[in-house]
């Protein structure tokens, strides 16, 4: 465990900060992070220079903001004019902005830094909810009161240089997934009852975690990239397996519909997939027996037409495969997201372009390209930020 890790944070009430640049961004831009927020209702764009946010349904530019030093990351709580920027400072110095070892609370509505968390080791990750803040770090995760920045809980992980982790969204006590201490464990912290589980969910490293919004269900992903996992959190139990492809890949993202009917994959192959699931009995609190959820092959709509050869040929031919599918040039880093529209999906990605996809859930097959963007063209999107002030 990295030493820089033991000393606990100090939130200051106020910090002193520059507002943003209100001048054209110029291109070109660089993306550091992407992100949708807890909704999907809208999307954000953090770059070299600043932020962007978009509304998804319809899509539309929201906000423009140009911070000149740069930001590494940027979180938002639904639709709320309040974010948590990542970055050490807003000095100019480039290697002052890569340390990445202060939180900052930006109200912008009134254009300022309204609280500040300070560590002494890269931040990773921010995750929010409507009454907490949880900052992560390579090897611990600290959680804070929203309102007063006050400490509430801390935990260790192992070495955790991607700041997995996810909480759950509905009001009442949170359920908290990350890393566990040994590979291919993930932690299921309920802070309703109180008790911390850990999830032996694969052999290797996991490298993308999703939650339901109740926190019911978990999906996770390993370094291997070709099975996808789904875990009932409250007793650990393995609801269902589904296989992404046959050779190794790395997975950028993984995606629950709101009803957990449905989960979306993106990886390095360049294709997005949707699989159907089983994991809404969970969310909607179906009396389905154990041995049902326990067993990856229960779902038969969903498996290779070679199933019923299970018991004699490699696991591999009975896996369950994706009902939909959308394929973008290899290579090509996106994250993906369910519409409010039924069936259709949004995939933002590093290079600036937004789609959405209608899929058929019964037919499946190619989804079908609904809309195409290219969000970092600012002068379409924001006119009036080219102009001279």
């Amino acid at each position: 465990m990295s030493s820089s890790d033991d000393t606990l944070p100090h939130p200051q009430a106020e910090c002193s900060s520059p507002p943003p640049n209100q001048s054209q961004i110029q291109l070109p831009l660089l993306i550091h992070q992407l992100s949708f927020n807890q909704d999907s209702t809208c999307f954000s764009a953090v770059t070299d220079r600043g932020f962007f946010v978009f509304n998804t349904e319809p899509y539309r530019p929201l906000i423009c903001r140009d911070f000149e030093s740069g930001l590494s990351l940027l979180s938002m709580l639904f639709r709320f004019e309040v974010f948590v920027l990542v970055g050490s400072s807003y000095s100019p110095s480039p290697s002052a902005a890569a340390t990445n070892t202060k939180a900052l609370l930006w109200d912008d509505h009134a254009s300022r830094c309204i609280g500040e968390l300070s560590f002494r080791s890269p931040i990773r990750s921010i995750r929010l909810r409507r009454d907490t803040i949880v900052v992560i770090l390579l090897h611990k995760i600290y959680l804070y009161n929203f309102s007063d920045l006050k400490l509430l809980h801390q935990l260790e992980t192992t070495s955790n240089p991607k700041g997995l982790c996810e909480v759950s969204q509905i009001s009442g006590p949170m359920l908290l997934v990350c890393p566990g201490l040994q590979k291919g464990s993930v932690r299921v912290e309920n802070y309703g009852s109180k008790k911390c589980k850990f999830i032996n969910a694969h052999s290797s490293n996991i490298t993308c975690l999703a939650l339901t919004h109740d926190g019911r269900v978990l999906a996770t992903a390993s370094s291997k990239g070709t099975l996808i996992r789904c875990f009932n959190t409250l007793d650990g139990t393995l609801i269902q397996e589904v296989r992404r492809g046959a050779d190794r890949a790395e997975i950028y993202c993984l995606a629950f519909s709101p009803t957990a009917q449905w989960l979306a994959v993106s990886s390095d192959k360049g294709t997005i997939h949707v699989f159907s699931l089983k994991a809404d009995s969970v969310v909607l609190g179906d009396d389905r027996s154990t041995s049902a959820l326990e067993s990856p092959l229960s779902n038969q709509s969903a498996l290779s037409s070679l199933s019923i050869l299970k018991g004699v040929l490699p696991k591999y031919f009975s896996s369950e495969w994706s009902v939909a599918q959308f394929r973008l040039p290899e290579g090509s880093r996106c994250i993906v997201a369910f519409g409010q529209q039924k069936n259709t999906i949004m995939i933002i990605g590093m290079d600036g372009s937004f789609r959405r996809c209608q899929f058929d859930p019964v037919n499946g097959g190619q989804m079908t390209q609904m809309e195409e963007h290219n969000f970092l063209k600012q002068e379409e999107h924001f006119p009036s930020w080219n102009e001279d002030s």
